[in-house]
């Protein structure tokens, strides 16, 4: 990351801190506002008839918190859970929810002219998950945007 930061200083506009992690060979990110905390995988309590991205739910210090695997989510194969991923816990208005990821890879901080838009042959639902793009050191990052990732209740709410 210090090579990035002259490149920083140069561009325009307010910064905003990503943290970078990894579901199957793909790079994504999130706005680290709307991260709680990261902790290690944990196995998850199965529900009943919930939805297949729904790994199952974990007692957090008391509280009950539904584990989503990002990777079925995002409409990749299921994450094999094993001790090296990672739970990352988001919070969206009232609703606290863990993202299953295979790793957690950097904080980047990036200014909003970095950010590019996703191109017009992406799918709707693609366009709905993916709110930017992020070309980085020969890589490139989706970032995703977490009310759009999280299911919605049956009354239309995020849950």
């Amino acid at each position: 990351m210090t090579e990035l930061a002259p490149i920083l200083a140069q561009k325009s506009g307010p910064a905003r801190e990503l943290i970078a992690f990894a579901v199957g060979k793909q790079e994504f990110c999130i706005d680290v506002m709307a991260v709680r905390e990261i902790r290690g995988w944990t196995p998850a309590t199965v529900l009943p008839h919930s939805q297949p991205f729904v790994r199952g739910v974990i007692n957090l210090r008391g509280a009950v918190l539904p584990i989503m695997d990002l990777a079925v989510r995002l409409g990749f194969p299921p994450a094999e859970a094993m001790g090296r991923h990672v739970i990352i816990v988001v919070q969206v208005g009232s609703q606290i929810v863990g993202l299953l990821v295979d790793a957690v890879s950097d904080i980047l901080t990036v200014s909003d002219t970095e950010i590019l838009s996703p191109p017009d042959v992406a799918s709707d639902m693609a366009k709905r998950f993916v709110s930017g793009l992020l070309a980085m050191d020969g890589r490139m990052l989706s970032i995703l945007s977490v009310e759009s990732v999280l299911p919605e209740r049956e009354d239309g709410d995020p849950q």
